[in-house]
């Protein structure tokens, strides 16, 4: 790293994370976004969390790349099984909350990746 005390923020583990690190997992929730949009940009999200694993790892924001890929692979499971009952009708319900679930998560994972917390451990 260059030295720079701003690149680097501890957390509360005392382990730091380079800023710019901070700023590709905001980007990859700006992706997880976009898959209202775009449908592929979760993909992209989710293999550029996969690469980038390592280089977080023992960081806080190792948590927030669990978070993602977690909401990636959720969010495609319960997206699957609504496609597949959506001509029952109940199919229309498991996507719309589906949709919400995956909002939750990108909005509580931005807010608490902004105040530099990082996420809870799964239950």
């Amino acid at each position: 790293m260059n030295g720079d005390p701003t690149s680097r923020r501890p957390d509360a583990a005392g382990e730091a994370a380079p800023e710019n690190h901070r700023t590709l997992t905001a980007v990859v929730y700006g992706l997880q976004a976009g898959v209202f949009l775009i449908g592929l940009s979760a993909i992209v999200a989710v293999v550029i969390n996969y690469v980038k694993r390592d280089a977080v790892a023992g960081t806080w924001l190792e948590s927030h790349f669990r978070w993602q890929i977690r909401t990636f692979w959720f969010g495609l499971l319960w997206g699957a099984i609504g496609a597949l009952l959506f001509v029952f009708f109940v199919g229309w319900f498991i996507l719309m909350a589906d949709a919400v679930w995956i909002i939750y998560r990108i909005v509580k994972g931005w807010l608490n990746l902004n105040d530099g917390k990082p996420m809870p451990p799964p239950p």
